[in-house]
């Protein structure tokens, strides 16, 4: 039987991919361009036995979000810009306490309230490094809307499968665009649910870790009691001043990421294999920069798009393949060069590397990522 085949804007996708992976909890505050995941969620969950709030701000819809997944429940909020600011001391929490959720970023322009309904991919440090403390990060960056469905469903099997927030990084133009997409039949993408105890309450330790370094998570109310904290803690959940304990513990949680990579790290390599310039784009930049590789391999330029859908982990190992075989390596971001400092970092100077940068609420063009590839042939 032929798939549902969709008309849908990028943000109404996420509500496509939240529900069929299983989310029933929605805690938001409205903010451009973001607004209408809440608004779908606001219409759909009620219809599966799901619950949407909209909290007094940016905080609180992040303490919520973090409340209905300790309750047992799939659990979304989505922001951009200033809210996503808000949300990080709340999200900070959440990593060290390893509380699953997901939170979407419709990045927009900045700093501040910065340019409300025009794109920019300025958030992709804050992804990684925005709360303080070490900790690690899982950040995804669709390129269309069908992966606006796919990759919010990927992001909720990430966050259950290693009990950590995942966070999502699109930007206004994917937000906002209109594709014609498939929407998937149940049981055809996968769907993880979080481990749950097996042990008697009694027995039950929330941070003792399985072999894959995730521990079990039990729903608040279904006869564990435990306690939750956001200060450093041993394993029973209770606060400890124990420093050795509190870096063993923080270390297993960063490798509980890293030791996964090949699971987490998912990349697209267009025309990478024999390129002599790459251009390594992610979100709506990734757009133009496939179009502009398309041109440049119809002019006889042996170019590539290397786009990563997960950002963090950054892809270094895949990236790394074509460290010595090509001489150029192109950055098109819409920011002041965020992502070339890691392309740089990885390239260690054996290729030049070039950023395109815009922050005027403009994309950039295929026009403009072509003319920097024939500057680099």
């Amino acid at each position: 039987m032929a798939r549902e085949i969709r008309f849908l804007q990028g943000n109404e996708a996420v509500c496509e991919g939240a529900l069929y992976a299983g989310c029933r909890f929605y805690a938001g505050y409205p903010i451009t361009p973001s607004t209408e995941i809440a608004e779908g969620l606001a219409a759909s969950l009620p219809k599966v036995g799901g619950r949407f709030i909209q909290m007094e701000d940016e905080l609180a819809a992040m303490a919520a979000t973090i409340g209905g997944s300790i309750a047992g429940k799939k659990s979304l909020t989505a922001t951009s810009g200033p809210g996503m600011s808000l949300k990080m001391e709340n999200l900070g929490y959440a990593y060290l306490t390893e509380i699953p959720c997901v939170i979407v970023n419709v990045m927009r322009g900045g700093p501040s309230t910065g340019l409300p309904t025009g794109p920019g991919q300025s958030d992709v440090m804050q992804a990684k490094w925005g709360t303080h403390g070490d900790h690690p990060a899982i950040v995804l960056t669709p390129s269309t809307v069908q992966e606006q469905l796919n990759e919010t469903v990927r992001a909720f099997n990430l966050a259950e499968k290693y009990r950590m927030p995942v966070i999502i990084l699109t930007d206004e133009i994917i937000g906002h665009m209109r594709e014609a997409i498939e929407i998937p039949e149940p049981g055809e993408l996968e769907v993880i649910d979080r481990k749950r105890p097996t042990c008697d309450p009694k027995d039950y330790k929330p941070y003792k870790p399985d072999a894959d370094l995730v521990p079990p998570m039990a729903d608040f109310g279904s006869g564990y009691r435990y306690h939750i904290t956001g200060l450093n803690h041993a394993e029973d959940g209770f606060p400890s001043n124990n420093g050795k304990m509190a870096q063993a513990d923080e270390i297993r949680q960063e490798n509980k990421v890293m030791h996964h990579y090949d699971d987490i790290v998912k990349v697209e390599e267009f025309e990478c294999a024999d390129a002599d310039i790459i251009v390594f784009a992610y979100g709506s930049s990734a757009r133009s920069a496939k179009e502009a590789v398309i041109k440049a391999r119809a002019e006889g330029i042996k170019a590539g798009l290397f786009r990563p859908l997960t950002l963090w982990p950054f892809p270094e190992k895949h990236l790394e393949k074509y460290v010595g075989k090509a001489k150029s390596f192109i950055v098109p971001e819409l920011n002041l060069g965020m992502m070339k400092l890691e392309v740089d970092r990885v390239v260690k100077g054996q290729a030049k590397v070039v950023g395109i940068n815009k922050i005027d609420s403009d994309p950039i063009t295929p026009v403009e990522i072509i003319d920097e590839i024939r500057r680099a042939k």
